[in-house]
């Protein structure tokens, strides 16, 4: 599990590091003002339908009925696999087919946009839409190649994505003289159609993997009292739980998109709308994407088998574990963006079109995203212990507290701070949610998978002691990365970060033993023995 989970872990960090290769290529091809924002609306808007209408669902139930189904059928559950796939399938092709008609309406939707600003985004969301089919096709190989414990394909194919939109942007920069007041029709379809080339690639990547798993995909339509009426019933809740944060999600665009407009009039320094939340939230994820995603998929076989044996107490196991690995690199992640935000921010977006006054504003988010991340990597670990239960259900009304907190908090913010403020009041509003839905979600967890067993020493090992612990030790390497960054700055922010990161790792590797973060001393003890070898 260890050596998939590095697996993972290493193929999400090329995949990220390229990524952000990419949407630093992109800001410095657009910039965040208006147009940076029509293209990530555009580009942004597959992903929310997908993730709407299907993938939500597609990634939470498809591995614990594919190991389900290999327990249970005597041919291993390949009929079943193919019924299920063929059926996700069909869906996909017609949502994709509907959502391209319904460009204009989906556009309107999301933003206020009128004019030349709404042609350009709705032109620019026509190429995007039929990333939707492509994105279900990328989840369902995937989860397949999960469930037969295969891990590393999913999370190296999006390094071909990132490879290729950064050379549309390069392409872009190189013919485009002056996009600042809109693109011709021929550089929207060249960034339209180049960035779903990207997801196109991205899933056919797949097929090399599935072929050496020795899967053949053989379309069944004879779907009736075959056994789908449970995976399906399981997606219907996790469709709504996905709809209820994408009306969130929706409260936040709407808003986002309208502050940028609004800064813009006002003259404002620097965008202050949705590309700049946008482009902070995606450096936010990294540490959870990296770390959390990748220790739970590898896991999450071994918990849905467990979790079909009845065996809840190696369900409760398998959690605690991970809520206290993934924290021991997270929590750290959280302190270090709080501290040197500014200097991340620059290394990675301070290029092009995006200047100082960008650069601050994004650094502000991110800030106010920070302590956000660890309540999200929780949060992540426990709702998959409910997916391996087959309990969506649960889930999704849980959730409600998280996307009911987003929406009013958020609104309040637009509503109470200026321009300048808001978007970074909405990001602050995400961190709230997030502690607020861990919190009654850890509980009801709790509730469902009985007392903790083991030894008194097992039983004192709790996620919550070692949360505490790691927060005792990152406000002083938060100080410590601050002051190393500041000291560093004139030499550049790629410096201050390197100093900053060093200056935090070491004061955390320094108290690990006094606060016995046995977590962490594991992982350096386990580090030296591979060194003296």
């Amino acid at each position: 599990m260890l050596r998939s989970g590095a697996l993972m872990a290493a193929g999400s960090i090329v995949s990220r590091a390229t990524g952000f290769v990419r949407s630093a290529v992109v800001v410095a091809a657009l910039g965040t003002g208006l147009l940076g924002d029509s293209y990530a609306v555009s580009n942004t808007v597959p992903n929310i339908l997908y993730m709407l209408l299907i993938g939500g669902a597609l990634n939470a139930v498809f591995v614990p009925e594919l190991v389900r189904a290999a327990k249970e059928h005597q041919d291993g559950g390949a009929a079943y696999t193919d019924r299920l796939l063929t059926a996700c399938t069909a869906a996909l092709v017609v949502l994709t087919a509907v959502a391209v008609l319904a460009a204009p309406l989906i556009v309107s939707a999301y933003t206020p946009y009128t004019g030349t600003q709404a042609s350009t985004t709705v032109a620019l969301a026509r190429y995007c839409l039929p990333q939707i089919l492509f994105y279900g096709l990328f989840t369902l190989l995937g989860q397949v190649l999960n469930a037969r414990g295969r891990f590393g394909a999913m999370m190296w194919t999006p390094v071909l994505n990132n490879f290729v939109i950064i050379g549309v942007f390069g392409l872009f920069l190189y013919v485009s003289h002056d996009a600042a007041d809109g693109l011709t029709a021929g550089e929207t379809r060249l960034l339209g159609l180049g960035t779903t080339a990207g997801i196109v690639l991205q899933a056919l990547a797949l097929l090399p993997s599935l072929r050496a798993a020795r899967f053949r995909w053989r379309p069944r339509f004879d779907w009736r009292g075959q056994g789908l009426a449970r995976p399906l019933r399981n997606a219907g809740w996790l469709v709504l739980l996905v709809l209820t944060n994408q009306i969130s999600y929706w409260v936040v665009t709407r808003l986002s998109t309208a502050t940028g407009r609004h800064a813009v009039e006002a003259g404002l320094a620097g965008g202050a709308g949705y590309t700049a939340y946008s482009n902070a939230y995606q450096l936010w994820i990294v540490p959870q994407g990296i770390i959390t995603v990748s220790l739970v998929t590898a896991l999450m076989p071994r918990m849905s088998s467990a979790a079909s044996d009845g065996d809840l107490a190696a369900v409760r196991r398998d959690v605690s574990y991970a809520l206290r690995s993934s924290a021991a690199l997270v929590v750290p992640a959280a302190a270090l963006f709080a501290a040197i935000a500014p200097w991340v921010m620059g290394s990675v977006f301070g290029y092009g079109r995006s200047g100082a006054a960008d650069i601050e504003v994004m650094a502000g988010m991110l800030v106010a995203f920070a302590p956000g991340l660890i309540a999200f990597s929780g949060q992540y670990v426990l709702s998959r212990a409910f997916y391996a239960l087959s309990d969506t259900r649960t889930p999704f009304f849980l959730n409600l507290v998280i996307a009911g907190l987003w929406a009013v908090l958020s609104a309040a913010a637009y509503l109470v701070l200026p321009p300048r403020w808001a978007v970074t009041g909405m990001a602050g509003a995400y961190s709230v949610a997030l502690f607020a839905g861990l919190a009654v979600t850890a509980y009801t967890l709790a509730r469902r998978l009985g007392p903790r067993a083991g030894t008194r020493t097992e039983r004192r090992t709790t996620a919550v002691r070692t949360h505490l612990r790691l927060l005792v030790a990152c406000l002083p390497a938060a100080a410590a990365g601050y002051a190393a960054a500041r000291a560093s700055e004139r030499f550049g922010d790629f410096a201050a970060v390197g100093a900053g990161t060093a200056a935090l790792a070491l004061v955390v590797v320094l108290l690990a033993r006094p606060l016995r973060l046995t977590e962490i001393t594991d992982l350096l003890d386990s580090l030296r023995r591979k060194i003296g070898r």
